[in-house]
């Protein structure tokens, strides 16, 4: 008996609700690997909807209990979601990357230096530790930096030979597009400038690969100068949540450097990387409002930075784990109007050259400026 079909509803409806619910899987192991701790968008799976690779939480708690089921793909790799029994669209799953199949010379896997994130960008996390981690009253209530580590599926500190290495087989091998770099933040007041850069050039000098480098803003201005020249082609300085005091609970360590530093070093850095190619990632859910959000999006996009603002997924085994996903309807308050917002201010993720906004899997942000902005 077939699956009960109705009309599909609005990509970036689906998209919004499979990444607030999560979704069941009927194949665990269909398409690329899903990721379990660590630091960027984990506990995920990589799903694509309509032309859009988005990151679906798969094994965080909402998601074992969500109303959404991804059926198996069928022999032409076509999967239906379905809610309730009723398909309401069609899915495929990115196929697992060739580059994640080999290793170093010396044994190291190349999917602990570097992994494949939504359909053809590059991650890593250059220094997988953080001076805040490991400090009940500085670390960050939603990082998951050190479980990937502990677990044995990366390597602390990735060279930038072992970078450059993974980075020329991800797009000779799997057409991989552009590359993000982030890092745990080191002791200094580069806050892990020095390390981005010196992987940077590495990766360029191997392969022509657009990188978005991500850090805490540096204590010197000159560091946005030195990446620039060093190969890094964006630069990502997250706020994650913008409310003073909500930033204190939550990020204890990270928000000793408080708004106003952030807007500072945003102001610095754009004019170095360009309009738009300085981005903020936001974190709705955790307890700011959406005029919050809202607020301070509009005044990094009056200073040229790209505000990315992703539901906030609960990752296992941190101290959020347990922490509500927000609603479809919550992201739907701010990313409709968001999305106007960056249209008008000319500040699109079609045009950032590399990084977690060019992405867009890990939001619904895009498909809306899309549905703004047809191609």
């Amino acid at each position: 008996m077939g699956v009960p079909m109705m009309n599909a509803i609005p990509t970036e409806q689906l998209i919004r609700e499979l990444q607030s619910f999560g979704a069941r899987l009927a194949d665990p192991k269909a398409g690329a690997e899903s990721r379990r701790g660590g630091a960027g968008p984990s506990d995920h799976k990589a799903v694509t909807i309509d032309g859009m690779t988005v990151m679906v939480p798969v094994h965080t708690a909402p998601a074992f209990e969500s109303p959404y089921v991804l059926d198996a793909p069928d022999a032409t790799g076509a999967s239906q979601v379905r809610r309730d029994g009723i398909a309401l669209g069609e899915a495929r799953f990115p196929r697992q990357p060739r580059f994640h199949a080999l290793s170093t010379a010396d044994g190291i896997p190349y999917s602990k230096i570097a992994v494949l994130h939504g359909r053809d960008v590059l991650a890593t996390t250059v220094l997988q530790s953080c001076i805040r981690y490991q400090s009940r009253t500085k670390t960050c209530r939603f990082c998951a930096i050190g479980q990937s580590l502990a677990a044995g599926r990366t390597v602390e500190r990735k060279t930038p030979a072992m970078l450059a290495e993974v980075a020329k087989a991800a797009v000779e091998l799997d057409g991989v597009k552009h590359m993000v770099m982030t890092t745990g933040t080191p002791p200094g007041e580069d806050r892990g400038a020095a390390l981005l850069a010196e992987s940077a050039a590495a990766v360029k000098a191997a392969v022509a690969l657009p990188i978005q480098a991500q850090c805490e803003p540096p204590e010197d201005d000159a560091w946005y100068g030195r990446m620039r020249d060093a190969g890094v082609d964006a630069l990502g300085m997250h706020l994650e949540v913008v409310t003073p005091a909500l930033r204190a609970t939550i990020m204890p360590g990270k928000a000793q450097l408080g708004i106003d530093r952030y807007m500072q070093a945003f102001a610095a850095a754009v004019p170095v990387f360009g309009r738009g190619q300085v981005s903020t990632y936001i974190l709705a859910g955790l307890g700011d409002t959406a005029e919050a959000i809202l607020d301070i999006a509009s005044r990094v996009a009056a200073l040229g930075v790209y505000p990315f603002v992703v539901p906030f997924v609960p990752i296992s085994g941190t101290p959020l784990e347990s922490h509500p996903a927000p609603s479809p309807d919550f992201m739907h308050s701010i990313l409709a109007p968001l999305s106007r917002l960056l249209v008008e201010s000319g500040l699109k993720a079609t045009d950032i050259k590399a990084g977690c906004g060019r992405c867009g899997a890990c939001s619904a942000l895009s498909t809306y400026e899309r549905a703004l902005v047809p191609a």
